[in-house]
Protein backbone atom coordinates (compact mmCIF):
# COMPACT_ATOMS: atom_id res chain seq x y z
CA UNK A 1 0.00 0.00 0.00
CA UNK A 2 0.78 4.12 -0.78
CA UNK A 3 1.97 5.46 2.99
CA UNK A 4 3.58 8.88 3.88
CA UNK A 5 6.09 7.75 5.42
CA UNK A 6 9.86 9.23 6.83
CA UNK A 7 13.18 6.98 7.53
CA UNK A 8 14.82 10.32 10.05
CA UNK A 9 12.86 12.74 11.89
CA UNK A 10 13.06 16.40 10.27
CA UNK A 11 10.68 18.86 8.79
CA UNK A 12 7.58 17.86 6.81
CA UNK A 13 9.36 17.32 3.82
CA UNK A 14 11.28 14.27 5.41
CA UNK A 15 7.99 12.40 4.25
CA UNK A 16 7.65 10.20 1.03
CA UNK A 17 4.38 8.60 -0.75
CA UNK A 18 5.86 5.34 -0.79
CA UNK A 19 5.15 1.17 -0.32
CA UNK A 20 5.13 0.20 2.77
CA UNK A 21 3.58 -3.65 3.78
CA UNK A 22 -0.14 -3.98 4.24
CA UNK A 23 -1.90 -3.97 7.86
CA UNK A 24 -3.21 -7.43 8.27
CA UNK A 25 -5.15 -7.93 11.71
CA UNK A 26 -4.60 -9.33 14.43
CA UNK A 27 -7.01 -11.57 17.10
CA UNK A 28 -8.45 -8.34 18.52
CA UNK A 29 -8.09 -6.05 15.33
CA UNK A 30 -9.52 -4.56 12.11
CA UNK A 31 -7.92 -3.19 9.19
CA UNK A 32 -9.52 -0.30 7.61
CA UNK A 33 -9.54 1.26 4.10
CA UNK A 34 -8.72 4.86 4.73
CA UNK A 35 -10.84 7.53 3.14
CA UNK A 36 -9.56 9.88 5.42
CA UNK A 37 -6.84 11.20 7.60
CA UNK A 38 -7.52 14.41 10.01
CA UNK A 39 -4.35 16.45 10.25
CA UNK A 40 -3.31 17.42 13.67
CA UNK A 41 -0.47 19.84 15.69
CA UNK A 42 1.01 16.66 16.90
CA UNK A 43 1.94 15.15 13.74
CA UNK A 44 4.53 17.51 12.79
CA UNK A 45 5.91 17.42 16.12
CA UNK A 46 5.79 13.54 15.55
CA UNK A 47 7.76 14.01 12.25
CA UNK A 48 9.98 16.26 13.61
CA UNK A 49 10.92 13.78 16.70
CA UNK A 50 9.70 15.10 19.48
CA UNK A 51 7.78 12.89 21.19
CA UNK A 52 10.32 10.03 21.42
CA UNK A 53 10.67 10.51 25.20
CA UNK A 54 6.73 9.94 25.03
CA UNK A 55 6.41 6.86 23.05
CA UNK A 56 8.77 4.15 21.80
CA UNK A 57 10.07 5.26 18.00
CA UNK A 58 10.63 2.75 15.39
CA UNK A 59 11.55 3.83 11.62
CA UNK A 60 10.20 3.89 9.08
CA UNK A 61 7.61 5.71 10.26
CA UNK A 62 3.97 6.65 9.41
CA UNK A 63 2.17 9.72 11.16
CA UNK A 64 -1.17 10.00 11.76
CA UNK A 65 -3.99 9.09 13.94
CA UNK A 66 -6.95 10.34 13.23
CA UNK A 67 -8.93 8.44 10.33
CA UNK A 68 -12.00 7.97 8.72
CA UNK A 69 -13.01 4.35 6.78
CA UNK A 70 -14.55 1.57 5.75
CA UNK A 71 -13.40 -1.65 7.98
CA UNK A 72 -11.65 -4.35 4.88
CA UNK A 73 -10.55 -7.15 7.43
CA UNK A 74 -11.70 -7.89 11.02
CA UNK A 75 -9.65 -10.19 13.41
CA UNK A 76 -11.45 -13.68 14.65
CA UNK A 77 -12.06 -12.10 18.45
CA UNK A 78 -13.74 -8.94 17.13
CA UNK A 79 -17.24 -8.91 17.76
CA UNK A 80 -17.86 -5.11 17.19
CA UNK A 81 -17.16 -4.20 13.40
CA UNK A 82 -17.87 -6.21 10.25
CA UNK A 83 -16.11 -5.56 6.93
CA UNK A 84 -18.52 -2.94 4.97
CA UNK A 85 -18.90 -0.72 8.38
CA UNK A 86 -17.94 2.91 8.28
CA UNK A 87 -15.84 3.77 11.41
CA UNK A 88 -14.36 6.63 12.88
CA UNK A 89 -11.05 6.40 14.82
CA UNK A 90 -8.29 7.82 17.52
CA UNK A 91 -5.85 5.30 16.53
CA UNK A 92 -2.96 5.78 18.89
CA UNK A 93 -0.65 2.85 19.36
CA UNK A 94 1.76 2.51 22.43
CA UNK A 95 4.42 2.92 20.06
CA UNK A 96 5.32 4.79 16.48
CA UNK A 97 6.15 2.91 13.80
CA UNK A 98 4.94 2.54 9.82
CA UNK A 99 1.47 2.19 11.56
CA UNK A 100 -0.60 5.47 11.38
CA UNK A 101 -3.64 7.00 9.39
CA UNK A 102 -1.77 8.85 6.85
CA UNK A 103 -1.74 5.75 4.16
CA UNK A 104 -4.21 3.55 2.29
CA UNK A 105 -5.03 1.46 5.23
CA UNK A 106 -4.61 0.97 8.86
CA UNK A 107 -5.10 -1.80 11.60
CA UNK A 108 -7.04 -0.70 15.05
CA UNK A 109 -8.19 -2.20 18.01
CA UNK A 110 -12.16 -1.57 18.41
CA UNK A 111 -11.00 0.36 21.58
CA UNK A 112 -9.93 3.12 19.16
CA UNK A 113 -13.38 2.65 16.97
CA UNK A 114 -16.77 4.11 16.58
CA UNK A 115 -19.23 4.19 13.95
CA UNK A 116 -18.81 7.35 11.46
CA UNK A 117 -21.55 9.77 12.21
CA UNK A 118 -23.46 9.64 9.14
CA UNK A 119 -24.57 13.17 8.66
CA UNK A 120 -20.69 14.05 7.43
CA UNK A 121 -18.52 13.19 4.87
CA UNK A 122 -15.44 11.07 5.71
CA UNK A 123 -13.13 14.42 5.48
CA UNK A 124 -15.29 15.72 8.22
CA UNK A 125 -15.54 12.78 10.15
CA UNK A 126 -11.85 12.18 9.81
CA UNK A 127 -11.46 15.51 11.57
CA UNK A 128 -13.36 14.72 14.92
CA UNK A 129 -11.25 11.97 16.88
CA UNK A 130 -8.16 13.47 18.72
CA UNK A 131 -9.14 17.29 18.59
CA UNK A 132 -12.85 16.15 19.94
CA UNK A 133 -11.60 13.69 22.44
CA UNK A 134 -9.57 16.22 23.85
CA UNK A 135 -12.20 18.59 24.33
CA UNK A 136 -14.59 16.42 25.48
CA UNK A 137 -11.91 15.04 28.28
CA UNK A 138 -10.48 18.54 29.05
CA UNK A 139 -14.61 19.84 30.13
CA UNK A 140 -14.74 16.76 32.00
CA UNK A 141 -11.66 16.81 33.62
CA UNK A 142 -12.70 20.60 34.53
CA UNK A 143 -16.02 19.59 35.41
CA UNK A 144 -17.57 21.48 33.11
CA UNK A 145 -21.77 21.21 33.31
CA UNK A 146 -24.80 23.52 33.96
CA UNK A 147 -24.59 26.56 35.47
CA UNK A 148 -20.92 27.31 34.72
CA UNK A 149 -19.02 30.11 33.17
CA UNK A 150 -15.99 28.48 31.54
CA UNK A 151 -12.80 30.16 29.43
CA UNK A 152 -11.57 28.45 26.46
CA UNK A 153 -8.24 29.69 25.02
CA UNK A 154 -8.10 29.47 21.48
CA UNK A 155 -11.97 29.08 20.77
CA UNK A 156 -11.26 29.05 16.81
CA UNK A 157 -8.91 25.95 16.61
CA UNK A 158 -9.82 22.42 16.16
CA UNK A 159 -10.07 21.41 19.60
CA UNK A 160 -10.83 24.90 21.33
CA UNK A 161 -14.53 25.17 18.46
CA UNK A 162 -15.52 21.77 20.05
CA UNK A 163 -15.13 22.40 23.25
CA UNK A 164 -17.16 25.61 22.63
CA UNK A 165 -19.79 23.97 21.19
CA UNK A 166 -19.63 21.33 23.66
CA UNK A 167 -19.86 23.17 26.76
CA UNK A 168 -22.67 25.20 25.76
CA UNK A 169 -24.60 21.76 24.93
CA UNK A 170 -23.99 20.99 28.85
CA UNK A 171 -25.67 24.34 29.93
CA UNK A 172 -22.13 26.83 30.52
CA UNK A 173 -21.89 29.96 29.44
CA UNK A 174 -18.63 30.04 27.22
CA UNK A 175 -15.87 33.20 26.74
CA UNK A 176 -13.66 31.99 23.91
CA UNK A 177 -10.30 34.07 22.96
CA UNK A 178 -9.66 34.16 19.44
CA UNK A 179 -8.23 36.95 17.33
CA UNK A 180 -10.68 39.66 15.70
CA UNK A 181 -10.91 37.63 12.89
CA UNK A 182 -13.22 34.71 14.07
CA UNK A 183 -14.95 36.27 16.97
CA UNK A 184 -18.15 36.18 14.34
CA UNK A 185 -17.31 32.19 14.51
CA UNK A 186 -17.27 31.90 17.67
CA UNK A 187 -20.16 33.98 17.81
CA UNK A 188 -22.03 31.67 15.61
CA UNK A 189 -20.91 28.58 17.95
CA UNK A 190 -22.61 30.17 20.77
CA UNK A 191 -19.45 31.42 22.78
CA UNK A 192 -18.52 35.28 24.26
CA UNK A 193 -15.27 35.82 22.10
CA UNK A 194 -12.51 38.14 23.94
CA UNK A 195 -9.20 38.92 22.04
CA UNK A 196 -6.13 37.52 23.36
CA UNK A 197 -2.95 39.09 24.45
CA UNK A 198 -2.36 42.49 26.90
CA UNK A 199 -5.33 42.56 29.30
CA UNK A 200 -7.16 39.33 28.94
CA UNK A 201 -8.10 39.19 32.48
CA UNK A 202 -9.53 42.76 32.78
CA UNK A 203 -11.23 42.21 29.26
CA UNK A 204 -13.16 38.91 30.42
CA UNK A 205 -13.83 40.14 34.03
CA UNK A 206 -15.75 42.94 31.76
CA UNK A 207 -17.92 39.49 30.43
CA UNK A 208 -18.34 38.00 33.56
CA UNK A 209 -17.65 40.29 36.35
CA UNK A 210 -17.58 37.60 38.91
CA UNK A 211 -14.85 35.37 36.91
CA UNK A 212 -15.06 32.24 36.14
CA UNK A 213 -15.93 28.90 37.39
CA UNK A 214 -13.48 26.38 34.86
CA UNK A 215 -10.89 26.99 32.12
CA UNK A 216 -9.65 24.97 29.75
CA UNK A 217 -6.54 25.92 27.29
CA UNK A 218 -5.57 24.58 24.36
CA UNK A 219 -2.12 27.05 23.69
CA UNK A 220 -0.19 26.21 26.73
CA UNK A 221 1.23 30.05 27.03
CA UNK A 222 2.03 31.30 30.28
CA UNK A 223 -0.20 34.03 29.89
CA UNK A 224 -3.32 31.86 29.37
CA UNK A 225 -2.70 29.85 32.20
CA UNK A 226 -1.92 32.36 34.23
CA UNK A 227 -4.96 34.53 33.34
CA UNK A 228 -7.23 31.85 34.27
CA UNK A 229 -5.71 31.39 37.61
CA UNK A 230 -6.45 34.74 38.31
CA UNK A 231 -9.96 34.87 36.94
CA UNK A 232 -10.96 31.15 38.66
CA UNK A 233 -12.33 30.63 42.21
CA UNK A 234 -10.78 27.19 42.32
CA UNK A 235 -7.86 26.20 40.45
CA UNK A 236 -8.46 22.82 40.08
CA UNK A 237 -10.96 23.19 37.45
CA UNK A 238 -8.59 25.10 35.30
CA UNK A 239 -6.97 21.99 32.68
CA UNK A 240 -4.47 22.30 30.19
CA UNK A 241 -3.75 19.47 27.18
CA UNK A 242 -0.63 21.69 26.19
CA UNK A 243 2.03 22.13 29.15
CA UNK A 244 1.90 19.90 32.33
CA UNK A 245 4.43 21.84 34.16
CA UNK A 246 3.04 25.04 34.07
CA UNK A 247 -0.95 24.10 34.68
CA UNK A 248 0.02 22.22 37.40
CA UNK A 249 2.17 24.62 38.92
CA UNK A 250 -0.60 27.16 38.90
CA UNK A 251 -2.92 24.49 40.13
CA UNK A 252 -4.79 22.93 37.29
CA UNK A 253 -4.25 19.64 36.40
CA UNK A 254 -2.64 18.37 32.80
CA UNK A 255 -5.25 16.48 30.40
CA UNK A 256 -3.53 13.82 28.26
CA UNK A 257 -6.13 12.85 25.87
CA UNK A 258 -7.16 8.52 25.32
CA UNK A 259 -8.86 6.54 22.77
CA UNK A 260 -11.99 6.06 24.15
CA UNK A 261 -14.86 4.40 22.39
CA UNK A 262 -17.79 5.43 24.27
CA UNK A 263 -16.44 8.73 24.19
CA UNK A 264 -15.69 8.66 20.31
CA UNK A 265 -19.18 7.40 19.92
CA UNK A 266 -20.77 10.20 22.14
CA UNK A 267 -19.06 12.38 19.93
CA UNK A 268 -20.28 11.12 16.54
CA UNK A 269 -23.88 11.23 18.26
CA UNK A 270 -23.79 14.79 19.25
CA UNK A 271 -22.38 15.32 15.33
CA UNK A 272 -25.60 13.52 13.86
CA UNK A 273 -27.97 15.20 16.25
CA UNK A 274 -26.38 18.68 15.36
CA UNK A 275 -25.64 19.72 18.19
CA UNK A 276 -21.40 19.89 17.35
CA UNK A 277 -20.27 20.96 13.82
CA UNK A 278 -17.09 19.95 12.47
CA UNK A 279 -15.32 23.06 10.12
CA UNK A 280 -13.03 21.74 8.26
CA UNK A 281 -10.86 24.79 6.56
CA UNK A 282 -8.96 22.71 3.93
CA UNK A 283 -8.51 19.45 2.65
CA UNK A 284 -5.40 17.67 0.96
CA UNK A 285 -4.66 14.43 -0.90
CA UNK A 286 -2.52 12.08 0.98
CA UNK A 287 0.39 12.93 -1.37
CA UNK A 288 -0.04 16.24 -0.38
CA UNK A 289 0.65 15.98 3.18
CA UNK A 290 3.51 17.78 3.64
CA UNK A 291 1.68 20.38 2.36
CA UNK A 292 -0.85 19.80 4.83
CA UNK A 293 1.95 19.80 7.68
CA UNK A 294 3.28 23.25 7.00
CA UNK A 295 -0.25 24.61 6.66
CA UNK A 296 -1.02 23.36 10.09
CA UNK A 297 2.62 24.84 11.71
CA UNK A 298 1.98 28.26 10.56
CA UNK A 299 -1.39 28.46 12.89
CA UNK A 300 -4.29 30.48 12.41
CA UNK A 301 -6.28 27.40 11.11
CA UNK A 302 -9.78 27.70 11.98
CA UNK A 303 -11.24 24.13 12.82
CA UNK A 304 -9.03 21.30 11.26
CA UNK A 305 -7.46 20.14 8.05
CA UNK A 306 -7.64 16.56 6.59
CA UNK A 307 -6.26 14.60 4.30
CA UNK A 308 -8.39 12.25 1.69
CA UNK A 309 -7.04 8.98 0.36
CA UNK A 310 -8.74 7.89 -3.12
Amino acid sequence: MKAMAQTEYGDPEVLTLTDVDDPTPGPDTVVIDVKAAGVNPVDWKLVAGYLQGAFPHFLPLVPGWDVAGVVSAVGPAVQEYVVGDEVIGYVRHDHMAANGAYAEKVSAHPRHLAPKPTSVDMAAASALPLAGLTALQSLRLAGVGEGDTVLVHAAAGGVGSFAVQIAVDLGATVIGTASESNHEYLRSLGATPVTYGDGLVERVREIAPDGITASVDYVGTSEAIEASAELIADRSRSTSNVDPTAITEAGGRYCFVRPQADDLAHLAMLVDKGVLAIEVQQTFPLADAVKALRTNMEGHVRGKLALTVD
